[in-house]
C-alpha cells in the first residue's frame, strides 16, 4: 500500500499489525481502478496501481454482494520503505483475483 503526504501520519500511529477495509472506487478521477485502504474508518493510503487493476472488478463485485472486504496488514520494514515508498504491506492471499487476459 502506498500513502500520499495526507495518510502518512494516520499510518504511522497504528499497531504494527492490523485489519485493513478495501473499497473499490470506480469514480476516482486520477486512477479508474483505485482501491482505498481504510483503517477504524478512515482512509490511509491506496493499493499500487501495478496491483489495483488485478484485484479492482473481483472487488467492487465483492463490495456489492457482501460485508465490506478485509485483509491482514501491517507496516513495512525501513528498507522496504526506503527503496518503494510503500508503508503498509497487504496480504491479499484470500482475495479473489481477475483472470490475465
Amino acid at each position: 500500500m502506498v500513502s500520499g503526504l495526507a495518510y502518512i501520519e494516520r499510518v504511522r500511529m497504528l499497531p504494527a499489525s492490523l485489519t485493513v477495509t478495501l473499497a473499490a472506487e470506480p469514480d476516482n478521477r486520477y486512477f479508474p481502478h483505485a482501491i482505498a485502504v481504510l483503517a477504524n474508518g478512515e482512509k490511509i493510503g491506496y493499493v499500487a496501481p501495478e496491483i489495483a487493476g488485478r484485484y479492482f472488478e473481483p472487488l467492487k463485485t465483492r463490495e456489492t454482494q457482501t460485508d465490506p472486504v478485509t485483509c491482514p496488514a501491517g507496516h513495512a520494514s525501513t528498507s522496504v520503505h526506503a527503496t518503494s515508498g510503500v508503508e503498509m504491506l497487504l496480504d491479499f492471499s484470500a482475495l479473489p483475483v481477475a483472470a490475465e487476459e
